[in-house]
């Protein structure tokens, strides 16, 4: 049974969506259901899909690309039309976020995201360096934008799934372990407590740690790259260089890692392909697992978030990166593609709620290094439990709209606190809003590191000193 269609806020001016892909179909129900708004002036805007969907829904269509060159004539009048504070939900790819975003603010709209998306051809650019096609270089344009304009309309970066949802995780998870640890403490209020927090408790570090078992009831074609979210913007992040925000505690780094000479100085990058790096890690269904070490927003906001400082100096940072396993037919099309070289399949594929035959996204944040080891934290969203929920989207789908949704009622709650994170957000608010779209939200220990369980076949270079290193997580 779906949720009730509680009305969280009402949206007084235009509604603008950017991208009606997966997410964006998603997304459409549960604006209409949570949401008091003038249908008149709610908009879609793709340059691929139909609209028929949107007519569906009774809602206005554009067929078009938003670009560098039109962004500001097509999306100004649609965001002021009729007055009220218009709000710009950008779910698409190759559509600068800090751009639009910072126009939306000049207009007095509000703004919501669920990446950093640079213009078009910034992923594949051969002519700039690994580093400035990182993730931590797109994060320094969007905290420059704030630097430069604190305040003002409010405009929400990066609120998906991951990022966005897993940093609501990260926080409720540290109170549990508080609790579950007899650690007397009060929950923090600040950034700076919320680091301390983590300090105090021994976490050295967090991977987003997600297992996705959804199984299509046909088999993947060759040559067909085929997800269970958006093919181009998993092909994007997965060809960006590996990142992962750098603790305090790590003692040793991959010859081929880099630091950045400029910005927050949180995270550090490899010269390799996220989609074809991988790590070691944990979810409560598979046990352990291999994971890939795609670059995400939230592996470096939430090392930056956590960090504790004495004057200019790093006292304290937790490790935090992305260990993805996606579903398998995702699996079997990076292969294809890492075997080709890295030539891309021509025809791409998403999975829908009527494809799939079973199976959940588990999707969550394991914290190590505390008294009880590891605690992963997170939901556990099936697909037969989506389809209850909310129609268009599988489990993968849902758990990203419902960040979306969190996101806007935020922003509607708050519209003028300028630039935020997810980070920054109130969590509790947030998971109160989407939790019911979340299937079970559950925590569960384990006493698994990085060490168990290894062959012990062959020598390997790792540190039995210290589980928790990233020499012994990184599958080398």
């Amino acid at each position: 049974m779906s949720p009730p269609a509680q009305i969280h806020a009402k949206i007084s001016g235009p509604i603008v969506v950017i991208g009606f892909g997966s997410i964006g179909k998603g997304t459409l129900p549960l604006i209409e259901r949570h949401f008091d708004y003038d249908k008149s002036r709610f908009v879609i805007i793709d340059p691929h899909e139909d609209g028929e969907l949107a007519k569906q829904h009774g809602v206005r269509f554009i067929k078009d690309g938003v670009t560098r060159d039109n962004y500001r004539e097509l999306l100004s009048p649609l965001l002021t039309e009729g007055g009220g504070q218009g709000f710009c939900v950008n779910l698409s790819v190759d559509t600068s976020s800090v751009d639009i975003m910072t126009l939306c603010r000049e207009i007095g709209a509000l703004y919501v995201d669920t990446v950093i998306e640079p213009w078009a051809g910034f992923y594949f650019d051969k002519k700039i360096n690994p580093e400035k096609r990182s993730n931590y270089a797109l994060r320094e344009t969007l905290l420059a934008a704030r630097r430069n304009s604190a305040g003002g309309p409010t405009a929400v970066s990066t609120c998906g799934a991951n990022p966005g949802m897993v940093s609501w995780f990260v926080k409720q998870a540290l109170l549990d372990i508080a609790r579950d640890t007899n650690a007397a403490i009060v929950e923090p209020k600040s950034r700076e407590d919320w680091g301390k927090l983590a300090q105090t408790l021994g976490v050295k570090g967090i991977h987003i740690a997600e297992r996705d078992t959804q199984r299509s009831k046909k088999p993947k074609p060759m040559d067909v790259f085929v997800n269970t979210w958006s093919v181009e913007g998993f092909v994007s992040e997965g060809m960006q260089p590996a990142e992962l925000g750098w603790g305090t505690h790590e003692t040793w780094m991959p010859v081929n890692g880099r630091s950045h000479p400029d910005g927050c100085g949180a995270a550090i990058y490899l010269l390799q392909p996220g989609a074809n790096t991988r790590v070691r890690s944990w979810c409560p269904t598979p046990g352990a697992q291999y994971g890939f070490l795609v670059t995400h927003n939230e592996s470096i906001s939430i090392a930056d978030y956590f960090t504790v400082r004495e004057g200019d100096k790093v006292i304290y940072r937790p490790t935090c990166h992305y260990a993805y396993h996606p579903a398998n037919d995702a699996v079997l099309s990076l292969h294809e593609i890492f075997g080709a070289t890295g030539k891309m399949q021509e025809k791409w594929h998403i999975l829908d709620e009527n494809e799939i035959v079973d199976g959940i996204d588990e999707l969550g944040v394991l914290i190590y290094g505390h008294a009880r080891n590891a605690y992963w934290y997170g939901s556990q969203l099936s697909i037969e439990e989506t389809r209850e929920l909310a129609p268009y989207q599988n489990a993968t789908g849902l758990q990203v709209s419902s960040a979306v949704l969190a996101g806007m009622v935020w922003a509607l709650e708050n519209p003028t606190a300028g630039i935020v994170e997810a980070d920054e957000m109130d969590f509790h608010r947030c998971l109160e809003i989407q939790r019911p779209y979340l299937g079970p939200v559950k925590g569960f220990y384990t006493d698994w590191t990085p060490l168990t369980d290894r062959p012990g076949l062959f020598p390997e270079d790792i540190d039995t000193a210290d589980p928790w290193q990233f020499r012994n997580v990184l599958v080398r």
